[in-house]
């Protein structure tokens, strides 16, 4: 099993930054896909950005140059460091864990486990 609370939600105006943190515990997620999904309001659960246990990290298109990711395994903590806001990255934000990112598994995209989500309100 696996915890994952995450934190440093809120809200900012449009331009400004925020930096989320996912905290794990329980098993060893050291070798995990650690994600980071958003769900605006009214809309499906969607991918953000993520990062394999090798450092690789993929990005949606929609925030790619505005948003990083990066996780500490020695923690474990994920960071999501969101700049450059916008109204429309509005929306919960969930940490998830899984063995393998599947990007067409638009329900759970092969996450075994997710956080209860922070949200994120960008004004504008």
């Amino acid at each position: 099993q696996v915890q994952l609370v995450e934190s440093g939600g809120g809200l900012v105006q449009a331009g400004g930054s925020l930096r989320l943190s996912c905290a794990a515990s329980g098993r060893t997620v050291s070798t995990d896909f650690m994600g980071w999904f958003r769900q605006p309001p009214g809309k499906e659960r969607e991918f953000a950005a993520g990062i394999g246990w090798l450092g690789i990290t993929s990005y949606a298109d929609s925030v790619k140059g505005r948003f990083t990711v990066s996780r500490d395994n020695t923690e474990p903590t994920m960071y999501l460091q969101m700049n450059s806001l916008k109204p429309e990255d509005t929306g919960i934000y969930y940490c998830a864990v899984g063995s393998s990112f599947k990007r067409d598994d638009y329900k759970n995209y092969g996450m075994g486990y997710w956080g209860k989500g922070t949200l994120v309100t960008v004004s504008s």
